[in-house]
């Protein structure tokens, strides 16, 4: 499958599963409530499209992410749709105790069984302030996330703890909750290889790692009772419309998240704006660029393209899809093509 670390495959985009990582945007005038009202609209419009699974992610202090209770907002889609995967893209688990999200997990998965993914990180997820506030005395900036995970897998199942354990996780022990690590480096990438466990890369802000990323984690991996064999799902952000015109201009949402993340004036996801690159310095490209800069935006005919391109440098075995539009018909529309071209409709 592999010669000196690179795929040999060749893979087309109607092979691979596809997926949504949702951010739950809050808007510009809008609310938290609307926000997590359109995500789970989304979620079941997503599941008719053949949506494989759908992730939500964990960021804490951002007036533009209503998805910071992860574990409640997971329910809240799984209880409003009847066959999607639905789970976390990511916990952030520096934040929590494991016994916690084992807990949390566990009782998601005893809701839902067989429909609950569990992805996780060791960001933050938000500045060092907001860390302190989450984390309290634990101190945890991050190295000891191998432990944490060792514990929490235990907790899952006992047999992985050689030590004798009195605290139980319950519900969550004896469940089979995949277990996914998150990453925008080659640390989860070498740590899910060494497990062997299905590693998801953060593509859509971190594009210049993807490829060294992938590579460090098809190289370490071992076989595990989870997984024989690597299985790499590639974040990318896809923003489509009628039109490259219409999609670049929609486009300009996310950068000015982005842009205003850059000045530390974190924001609700802002209105779409006509020549939003001429208002901008030399070096504000440059950061552009090198967060979202594989970015793909354009007409349904762009984005096969571009996607079969993405797909052919990594060979991705499931792509999760991340749009932030302000308007959410045009995010609908947005997910539909993607969907559309993953099934060969365009």
């Amino acid at each position: 499958m592999k010669e000196d670390g690179k795929m040999t495959d060749n893979k087309r985009i109607n092979d691979i599963k596809y997926s949504v990582l949702d951010l739950s945007p809050i808007l510009e005038g809008g609310t938290a409530a609307h926000a997590l009202k359109n995500t789970l609209d989304l979620a079941q419009h997503a599941e008719s499209w053949g949506y494989n699974r759908y992730w939500l992610a964990e960021h804490h202090n951002m007036p533009g992410i209503a998805s910071s209770a992860t574990s409640v907002v997971i329910g809240h889609v799984a209880a409003g749709t009847t066959s999607i995967k639905v789970g976390s893209g990511g916990i952030m688990l520096p934040n929590h105790a494991p016994l916690v999200i084992a807990e949390h997990f566990g009782t998601l998965e005893s809701l839902f069984p067989g429909r609950i993914d569990l992805g996780l990180g060791r960001a933050p997820g938000t500045d060092q302030v907001t860390a302190y506030a989450l984390r309290r005395e634990r101190r945890s900036d991050g190295q000891d996330f191998p432990e944490q995970l060792d514990e929490l897998r235990a907790y899952f199942n006992p047999e992985l703890d050689s030590q004798y354990r009195s605290v139980r996780a319950i519900p969550g022990e004896g469940l089979n909750i995949p277990i996914w690590l998150l990453g925008s480096s080659g640390y989860s990438a070498q740590l899910a290889g060494q497990l062997g466990l299905p590693f998801s890369f953060a593509s859509h802000f971190s594009p210049e790692n993807t490829l060294g990323a992938l590579k460090l984690y098809r190289r370490s991996f071992q076989p595990s009772e989870d997984l024989q064999a690597p299985y790499a799902m590639v974040g990318v952000n896809v923003i489509a419309a009628e039109t490259d015109e219409e999609a670049e201009f929609l486009a300009t949402s996310m950068q000015q998240q982005f842009l205003n993340l850059f000045r530390n004036n974190p924001s609700p996801l802002l209105p779409p704006v006509k020549n939003l690159e001429d208002k901008l310095s030399e070096y504000e490209k440059m950061l552009l660029d090198s967060r979202i800069g594989s970015s793909i935006v354009g007409s349904p005919e762009t984005i096969k393209t571009k996607l079969q391109q993405f797909l052919d440098e990594t060979q991705a075995d499931e792509m999760i899809i991340n749009a932030q539009i302000f308007d959410h018909k045009a995010r609908l529309k947005s997910f539909e093509i993607v969907s559309d071209v993953f099934k060969g409709r365009n």
